[in-house]
Formats: C-alpha cells, structure tokens, sequence
C-alpha cells in the first residue's frame, strides 16, 4: 500500500434506525465529522478516507451481515461500529478470522480481549466502579438494579451486586425488559419502586427505552433528590429525547460529557454543532467515534498500511488530546485510557460535572488490580 494514489476505505456499521438508532447515529456523526476533518486537512498521507457505510437498524443479524459484507465483498480491514455487546459479539468471530480490526467506541460490561479490537469505550473499572462509590456516598445502600435483558446489563449488575454488597449494602430488587419495551411495560417497575422505596435506582437500560423509563419515573412523582436513577447509558441525546426537565436530577457517569471544559472540547462541540445544527448535542458515544477516527488516521499516517499486523501496533500505546482530555491505547489490553466523570443532568439537557479524575484512568478489563 505504500506507493498508490487509492483512497483509505472503511466500513463504517452504526443503526440510524430501530432501537438503539438514536444513539447509534450520533456515532456515526462523530465517526463522519472525524472523516470529514481529516479529509479537508488533506487526508493521511495525501490519500482520503472513503467510508462505505451500511444501516443494520439495530438487528443482531444484520450487523454480522453487513460485517460480512464489508470485510468479504467490500474488501475492507477496518470497521468503526457497533454499539451493543450483543452487536459486538456478533461481528467478532468474522473480525477475527479474517484479521480485520473493529474500533468499538461505547462502553461496555468488561472480561474481554480481543487483539483484533480496539475498545475506545469505558471498562468497568473507568464507570461503574466510580458510579455505585459515588452512589453509595451520597444518597445511601440499598440498590434496585434495572436493565434491559441482555448480556451487558446481566454482567453489569454482577459487579454492582458485588460492590454494593461488599459495602454493607442490599439489592432491593432486579428486574430486566426487553429492547422494545414502552411506557406500559415499566408499570409494575414504578409499582414495586413505591412499594420498596431504594436509595437508588441503578439503570442499565439502553435504546429508546430510557425515556420511556424515564418518562414513567417523572410521571409517578418521585424525587431525584432522594431516589435518583444512576446510569452508565443515558447522555445528552437520551436527555433530548425524553423531555429535558424529565431528566434532571438524575446521575450518569461518563468519560465524556458536552459540559467539559478545554479548548479541544470546545472545538469539537463547534465543529459538530456547525456540521449538523445547533439544536445537536454530542455525547460519550459521539466523542469516543470521533477521537478513535484520529486515532487511526495518526497510525495509518505512521504504518501508510491497513494491514492489521502492521497497523495494531502503530496503535498500541498512543496518545491522543480527545475532547474529554488526554487519553492513550494500554500496550496490554487495546482498551482505552479514559477520565472518568460523575454528572448530574440539569433542566437545560445537560449535565453538571460534579466529581471528575484528574488523569485519564487505565483500563483494568479484568479487574486484574
């Protein structure tokens, strides 16, 4: 690939449809203004990055079909998506065998490596574990976990019992919906939320089913002052999307939230707002698209290859200045080092950084330390 004139071509893989779309798609404008911005800096070494973009509408089986697709048919070796852990999972066996590197930019539950992803979302130790402490410290013990039934909230909530239990504490109550669930499905939710009176709720639901949630809690009176829903998931676009009062009082840790305050940040939240309109608000999800894009152009500008021995390790322990701060690649897992934030959405659809890191925080998949 050294000597050519041919564009740099990716697969890009993120929902603009179904139930997780409306996250999912503020993914692919992160991963789009990425592109667009090296594109107009002349591309990575003279050559510009063409993505071939496809629509899986958040179906498990259409992610593995347009993975296929773009890594058989397209020919591509690196693909920026997916969102879910059921999505991941379904495009990493093909990933793998044909050597191909996923950028996978949303947090995610942990006890994973793969040497053919880079995971530039949160682990565990980077979120969760900050989250329930900060929890726990400032509104009390006793937890009721809600998630949507798969395999990211169930592993989750492994480590939140494991936590809350280990410090005195109690799970109140666990319950699981599914993907598609709506306002009438959260009923018997809110009913046993009243009867059983928690600390705090702990959220792990994902897709349109947030502000449904949401929606439900806000409608039966309760207090955020004194039950509030800690998340790992809900940021700007879902405070959009459910009625931005509706979401205020309410805890989400993040690596990234608009609210940062740096000059990169800044940037970043200009150039988005000017490239998909005022009314657009960037997002953890968004900002892990649009700094792994970068990423990979200063590799390739390295390598000037996208095969993934020559690639990967370009990768490996390099730093970047991303819009939450500086963060770098661990040399051991491929995961990310990111800042951690605790914020607390305020009526104006944003969120209040109340407790941040003073460094990006390293990656500990495992909970190896």
């Amino acid at each position: 690939m050294g000597s050519t004139s041919e564009p740099w071509r990716v697969g890009v893989l993120f929902s603009r449809s179904g139930v997780t779309g409306s996250i999912e798609e503020t993914q692919l404008k992160g991963t789009m203004l990425g592109i667009a911005e090296i594109n107009a800096a002349g591309g990575i070494n003279g050559r510009e990055i063409v993505p071939i973009i496809y629509d899986p509408t958040s179906s498990t089986e259409l992610y593995s079909h347009y993975a296929r697709k773009l890594l058989i048919e397209d020919r591509v070796t690196t693909i920026f998506g997916c969102y879910t852990s059921t999505s991941r999972k379904a495009v990493l066996p093909l990933v793998e065998r044909v050597n191909a590197l996923l950028w996978y930019p949303t947090r995610y539950e942990g006890f994973e490596f793969s040497p053919n992803i880079i995971y530039t979302g949160s682990s565990p130790n980077q979120n969760t574990v900050e989250l329930i402490n900060y929890l726990v410290a400032t509104h009390g013990n006793r937890f009721y976990l809600i998630g949507t039934d798969y395999c990211y909230p169930r592993h989750t909530n492994r480590i939140v019992r494991d936590m809350v239990c280990g410090q005195g504490g109690a799970i109140v109550g666990e319950e699981y919906i599914g993907f598609g669930a709506d306002a009438n499905d959260f009923r018997p939710i809110i009913r046993d939320l009243r009867n059983r009176k928690p600390d705090v709720i702990f959220s792990t639901i994902v897709g349109q089913a947030i502000a449904h949630f949401y929606q439900a809690y806000a409608d039966a009176g309760f207090n955020p002052g004194t039950m509030p829903i800690g998340s790992l998931n809900t940021s700007e676009a879902e405070l959009g999307a459910m009625g931005k009062d509706v979401g205020a009082g309410h805890i989400t840790a993040a690596a990234y939230f608009e609210s940062v305050s740096n000059d990169e940040n800044a940037r970043f939240v200009r150039l988005f707002k000017e490239r998909f309109g005022e009314d657009a608000s960037t997002n953890m999800c968004a900002e892990a698209a649009y700094f792994q894009v970068h990423l990979f152009a200063q590799a390739i500008a390295e390598t000037n290859s996208m095969e993934t021995d020559i690639l990967r390790p370009a990768v490996l322990g390099r730093e970047i200045s991303a819009p939450q701060g500086r963060i770098g690649i661990d040399y051991k897992n491929s995961h990310a080092e990111l800042w951690t934030r605790i914020g607390k959405a305020s009526e104006a659809g944003n969120f209040d950084i109340v407790r941040e890191s003073v460094v990006a925080l390293r990656p500990d998949p495992f909970f190896v330390t």
